[in-house]
Order: C-alpha cells, then sequence, then structure tokens
C-alpha cells in the first residue's frame, strides 16, 4: 500500500475509534443534570361530580357520557439537577386540551345547571401539569442507586359544559353553561431506584403514595412509573417510559366543590442530554 495514503488512513482509523471509545464509556445511574424533550401518549379516564350551592350533582363520566378522546399525544419538556451527590431535584411540564359533543341520554347536574336528556351539549377539558419531585439517594454506588421520593403534580384543570341544542331541539349556542376551574395538588411519598447494567442502558423505577386533605382537598394518590434509556452517545440518548397516577378527590374550594376521579397514564418517548 502506498505509504501516503497508509498513514493517513492509519490516523483516520485511530480517531475513530478513539471517539468510539468516548462514546461508549459506561453511563452512569445518575446524572448531575438532564434536560429531556418528547411525546406523550396521554390516557385519561375522568369521572367528575361539581355541586351546586344547594345540592350535589350528577356524577359523570366525560368519555362515556360526552365521548371525550381518551387517548391523545402530547409535548412533554422535562429537566432534572443533582447540585450536591446524593440529592436530586426534577421538573417536567405538559398540556392537554380535549371537546366533544354529544345528545346526552340522562339529565345531568353540573355545578347547579341542569342539562337534559335529549340536549346536545359540548363538553371540553383544559390540562396542564406541573410535575416536581425530590429524591434523596441514601445508596448512591457505581451501578445503580436507591432513595425516598418525595412527588408533587399540580394540575391546573378546566371542565366546561355547554348546551348547543336543547331537548326540544332549539338551537342556542351556547346560552345554557357551566366552566369550573380545579387546582388539584397531587403529592405522593415513595421511592426511586436507578440502574446501569451495561455500558449504554439504564433502568429506572418510581413508585408513591399519598392520602391526606391538603388545601380543601381531602384526595388518596397513588404513582408509578418504571422507565428505560439507551445512550448510543455519551450525552444524548432516547428515553422510554410508561407512567400512571391515580387520584380520587373531593373537593371545598370555592372554585369547585364536588368529587374528581382521575387517572393520568401513559407511554413517554423522548430524546434526553444529560452530562
Amino acid at each position: 500500500m502506498n505509504t501516503r495514503i497508509a498513514m493517513p488512513l492509519t490516523a483516520s482509523v485511530a480517531a475513530i475509534l478513539a471517539l468510539a471509545s468516548m462514546e461508549c464509556r459506561a453511563i452512569e445511574p445518575l446524572d448531575t443534570f438532564s434536560a429531556r424533550i418528547g411525546g406523550y401518549v396521554t390516557d385519561f379516564d375522568t369521572q367528575v361530580r361539581a355541586d351546586g350551592e344547594t345540592r350535589s350533582g350528577t356524577e359523570v363520566d366525560l368519555q362515556r357520557d360526552f365521548g371525550l378522546d381518551k387517548k391523545n399525544t402530547v409535548a412533554l419538556v422535562g429537566v432534572t439537577w443533582r447540585p450536591w451527590d446524593n440529592h436530586e431535584f426534577g421538573l417536567s411540564y405538559y398540556q392537554d386540551d380535549a371537546d366533544a359533543t354529544r345528545r346526552i341520554s340522562r339529565d345531568i347536574e353540573f355545578d347547579g345547571t341542569l342539562y337534559e336528556a335529549d340536549s346536545t351539549v359540548r363538553a371540553s377539558v383544559d390540562l396542564d401539569a406541573y410535575d416536581l419531585y425530590y429524591v434523596w439517594w441514601a445508596a448512591n454506588n457505581e451501578r445503580w442507586a436507591l432513595g425516598p421520593r418525595f412527588g408533587l403534580v399540580w394540575y391546573r384543570m378546566r371542565l366546561g359544559l355547554d348546551v348547543e341544542i336543547d331537548s326540544a331541539g332549539n338551537r342556542i349556542d351556547g346560552a345554557i353553561s357551566e366552566t369550573v376551574d380545579a387546582d388539584l395538588p397531587a403529592p405522593s411519598i415513595g421511592g426511586s431506584w436507578r440502574w446501569a447494567p451495561a455500558e449504554q442502558w439504564r433502568f429506572s423505577a418510581d413508585v408513591g403514595y399519598f392520602s391526606a386533605n391538603v388545601n380543601d382537598i381531602d384526595a388518596d394518590i397513588t404513582f408509578g412509573r418504571i422507565g428505560v434509556e439507551w445512550f448510543p452517545w455519551e450525552r444524548t440518548g432516547i428515553s422510554l417510559d410508561y407512567t400512571r397516577r391515580r387520584i380520587t378527590a373531593d373537593a371545598e374550594k370555592s372554585d369547585f366543590i364536588g368529587n374528581l376521579e382521575f387517572v393520568d397514564s401513559g407511554l413517554r418517548l423522548g430524546v434526553t442530554y444529560r452530562f
């Protein structure tokens, strides 16, 4: 082989091998900082009862009674920060909305307003979710970490019903309507686990539970998440996890009095940058 060709070729191969060795360096179970952007394939299941001033409302299932689509795909952003070896903070955010119109088959009382059977009603939901957590990594080893987790998801939910056609067939285009706004804090106490068994792979799991009266809301909350990350590059990888959170709450707030049963679950796929 020509010497002038062999020398650049040898240098190129050496550079590629050096880059590959950098990219394949073993991933750690914990990051100092990470940022994630991706999609959340949501699966919401919501039952709500909005009481009026003098009597209880009707319990309704937004999917069954009004035909709201349970599934949607929304954007998700999140960051984590570990300023000290054993202390980690995280924050993520997503927003979802849905609406549907259906001719209802029974009388429904919602926030003091009666929606008569055979009326055509438009139902709408707008949701903002802020997910915060703190983990103390009591066990922090080279390949795995384990510790107690304290989480809080703050849901800001807006629910509305508008009559488009009344039971007599008259079009009234929302002249009969009610909207309730509910701020729903969902704390949880549990644990977190991280495991990096191979150079490019990391597995994780979080669980939590809470039952208490918080801010005029008597709630039971269960939470679970399991995930996997693949890092073909040292700092950039792909993440996939499944999350499920169930909330049952009785509220006595000025902006919402009633009961809410709410399941927030689904798959989340994203790209993560870490160091």
